[in-house]
């Protein structure tokens, strides 16, 4: 019997190419893994009538454990995120998303080494949305006119913001706890409580509680719009910052910016026993079966997974292939080469063969 039995669900557009590439890189280092592959999203829904079978989700639970390729979301088709399903369904409630540079990436900073900790299941991505013209979202105008005495026009959609006191401190203590755990020294909460009083101040008054927990963690916290100048001036001076639903979604792409972009941006969706792994970038159709997508975000969300599953050092030595690879330069994608036309760029499964020489 294997000592880890892991949920692999590949995904569509560029998702079985970057999967593939990154169970390879995984295998490589020697560990012990069972996968359990199961297929979701676009590709699925004339079979199983939803991107999102039921089996999937059994199989996540099972395991304890999943890492899963993108999955596309079709834009204003009324199937909501496949992603944001995932999460609420599992109660993944922190999203980690580490921001690292490493030598060979051109970017306009270097030495670069933010996380991102975002708040998965409330804020503005509860998916708690009133249609604009239709009866209940008038009567919701008239009943907020009534209770709060300000006046919605009439031909408004409404989204809601809820943030819960019990949300809050569970991503926080989260957060203090992950940074414990892998040495880190600070904790930023970011929010806007100086406009949203009664959200974002609940935020930020909870953070301040919670941070009272591990007085051995710095913390400080940074209003968004600030915090995201303050990233592109000086990102030196943050370490993991904690942040609602939305802000963490925007941040974590402009985060990943500062690094050399999404094809190095990894991601580890949390819940109290079950974490789900995945690349920050989307499915690309356009690419798909191509050969040409960057595997290292995939391949970088393989190392946060063998760390949670237990397999640090298995972690540290692919995460160390991994930047090698990009130190050499020869064997990346051609969004890694100085020129996008350069020739000598290889495709996502020689990516994988150069990471694999590194591990030996």
């Amino acid at each position: 019997m294997a000592a880890h039995t892991i949920t692999l669900i590949p995904g569509d557009g560029v998702g079985p190419e970057v999967s593939d590439a990154a169970r390879r890189v995984i295998d490589a280092t020697g560990v012990d893994i069972e996968w359990e592959v199961h297929d979701a999203g676009l590709d699925v829904i004339d079979r199983y009538g939803e991107p999102m079978p039921p089996h999937v989700l059994d199989s996540i639970r099972k395991n304890k454990v999943a890492i899963k390729g993108p999955l596309t979301t079709p834009v204003g088709k009324g199937i909501r995120s496949v992603n944001v399903a995932l999460r609420r369904e599992l109660d993944l409630y922190a999203l980690v998303r580490p921001c690292k540079w490493y030598p060979g990436v051109r970017s306009r900073y270097d030495d670069v080494d933010l996380v991102i900790v975002r708040e998965n299941t409330e804020d503005l991505y509860a998916g708690i949305e009133f249609a604009e013209g239709e009866p209940p979202t008038h009567e919701l105008i008239a009943d907020i006119e009534r209770l709060g005495g300000r006046a919605i026009r009439k031909d408004s959609g409404i989204s809601i913001k809820p943030i819960s006191i019990t949300g809050t401190q569970r991503v926080f203590r989260f957060a203090f706890t992950w940074a414990i755990d892998n040495g880190r020294r600070k904790v930023t909460a970011v929010h806007k409580a100086n406009i949203m009083k009664h959200t974002d101040g609940l935020w930020l008054r909870v953070a301040e509680q919670v941070a009272r927990e591990f007085p051995q963690v710095e913390f400080e916290d940074r209003i968004v719009d600030n915090m995201a100048m303050q990233l592109v001036q000086k990102p030196e001076l943050y370490d993991v910052m904690v942040m609602p639903n939305l802000y963490g979604d925007i941040l974590s792409d402009l985060c990943a910016g500062l690094v050399g972009g999404l094809g190095l941006a990894p991601g580890a969706n949390t819940g109290d026993d079950i974490a789900v792994f995945e690349a920050t970038h989307g499915s690309a159709p356009k690419y798909a079966g191509q050969n040409k997508a960057n595997p290292m975000a995939m391949m970088l969300s393989g190392v946060l997974m063998l760390r949670h599953i237990g397999e640090r050092e298995a972690g540290d030595r692919l995460e160390a292939a991994i930047a090698s690879v990009i130190a050499d330069g020869r064997s990346v994608t051609y969004d890694m080469k100085p020129q996008r036309d350069d020739p000598t760029a290889v495709g996502t499964s020689q990516v994988a063969d150069a990471v694999i020489a590194a591990l030996r």
